[in-house]
């Protein structure tokens, strides 16, 4: 029966497609965050849905779809270098057959990435990505918030309606994400054209913005914790009383500590104490073992390079309790560990040049969104929506930058389609300065009629 409702709401978003190609694009958004695939049983699982809907979603702007406002921008060249640079290390790849795996996705999120921003050429198209890009995340962090309210989680126990510890659907990962959206959830609530922005609006994006902060919860994740203490800190930008704000905002916290349940509390104390935490000293060894491989190749291996790794680390074990508690070096050895860091896995796998072009993308995108944000600041100008959304963007991409110095998603799609809204944003907000400043056209000079 759910492999009927997936099927049924596909088919007749793609007929809506067929009339309106720019919802073609929105579906393979949803195709790729939510991956529908996984969740059904027999009728979606045996085909390539996601490629048929890329293929729709390009076919349908090169056939049907207006092209004149298009524009193909220097941060778009970039991911395509990128593209091409990943294409020439995984030819060379230290783990050939492993890396062609991980080169099937990424080469898509790229292509994906630099064709995304040709599309978005108005207002409503740019809300719609977000919106969708947001909703099909909530089909997920509902799930997993509701989980957590009643009483379920741990760190790799709350179940996200799939047992693949992958994509967004992996703990760390979907924390990240959750907090990355909350100003994305929050500018609708103020903006929105879609959805007007009424009680009804309003009181699920509240909703909706709780369940983002329960996942990092459930998921027992530092990452998700680290995440929110920056979303807190960067909205200060926007308080007008910021000792209310901050005093508020220690006085939730203080508030919350005795309803958090004993696996999250005991999760965020090792923060304190990585030498006695095991994951927390895999990281740092895996890390050391990186930067020691790339100086041997500056280049990098290639997709999962990792695999040749052998780390050795000692961490404190303690035994019995109490004042007499006995506390002792143990020392660990590991082999093929992942890097557990986006930026270590960019300078593993890709080198120094791809880890300068992926830094290289991030924060031209934050200075832009910087550029925009202090523009458009007048909330009574004509584009009074586009600097607090501008901000939102340059939040949410913070918030990823910050959660990927823990957690190995250099290329999580979700991540690119919010550069592709990025790009498209100023895109057309320098179209539109541009009609602006164009002069107007005279009138042609009419000679006065002839006396008679």
């Amino acid at each position: 029966m759910r492999d009927l409702v997936f099927v049924a709401f596909l088919a007749a978003i793609f007929g809506m497609g067929l009339r309106r190609p720019f919802i073609l694009v929105l579906a393979y958004v949803y195709i790729d965050i939510v991956s529908p695939q996984r969740l059904t049983y027999i009728l979606l699982n045996t085909v390539p849905i996601s490629l048929i809907a890329v293929a729709l979603a390009v076919g349908g702007w090169l056939l049907m779809d207006d092209k004149s406002d298009s524009r193909f921008t220097p941060r778009q060249g970039l991911i395509v270098l990128l593209l091409l640079y990943c294409w020439g290390t995984t030819i060379g790849a230290d783990f050939p057959l492993d890396a062609k795996d991980k080169w099937d996705w990424v080469w898509k999120c790229l292509a994906f990435a630099a064709f995304l921003p040709l599309t978005l050429r108005t207002r409503l198209r740019i809300e719609a990505l977000l919106l969708f890009m947001i909703l099909s995340a909530a089909s997920i962090i509902i799930v997993g918030g509701i989980k957590t309210a009643a009483g379920g989680g741990g760190y790799g126990q709350l179940d996200l309606m799939v047992n693949n510890n992958s994509g967004l659907y992996e703990g760390s990962t979907i924390s990240t994400v959750a907090i990355a959206i909350v100003p994305l959830i929050g500018w609708f609530m103020r903006y929105g054209t879609i959805f007007r922005p009424d009680w009804k609006v309003k009181g699920f994006c509240l909703c909706l913005i709780f369940a983002c902060v329960l996942i990092p919860i459930g998921t027992s994740t530092r990452t998700g914790l680290l995440c929110i203490v920056l979303v807190a800190l960067l909205s200060l930008r926007n308080a007008k009383r910021k000792i209310l704000y901050l005093t508020m905002i220690g006085a939730a916290a203080v508030i919350a500590v005795p309803f958090l349940p004993a696996s999250f509390t005991d999760r965020m104390s090792t923060i304190k104490s990585h030498d006695a935490d095991e994951s927390a000293s895999t990281r740092l060894a895996v890390w050391q073992w990186t930067m020691d491989y790339a100086r041997q190749h500056p280049f990098g291996g290639g997709f999962e390079a990792y695999r040749g790794n052998h780390i050795r680390y000692e961490i404190k074990k303690t035994d019995g309790a109490g004042p007499a508690a006995a506390t002792a070096d143990q020392a660990v050895t590991d082999k093929a560990r992942g890097y557990h860091s986006a930026y270590f896995e960019m300078l593993g796998e890709q080198g120094y040049p791809g880890l300068a072009i992926w830094l290289s993308i991030s924060l031209i995108g934050l200075l832009r969104m910087e550029i925009l944000r202090r523009r458009y600041r007048d909330p009574a100008g004509a584009f009074g929506w586009a600097g607090p959304l501008a901000a939102a963007l340059q939040t949410a991409h913070l918030v990823y930058l910050l959660g990927a110095a823990f957690i190995a998603i250099a290329f999580q799609p979700f991540v690119y389609m919010l550069i592709g809204a990025q790009i498209g944003l100023d895109s057309y907000l320098a179209r539109r300065r541009a009609e602006t400043a164009r002069p107007p056209m005279r009138k042609p000079r009419v000679d006065p009629a002839p006396a008679i």
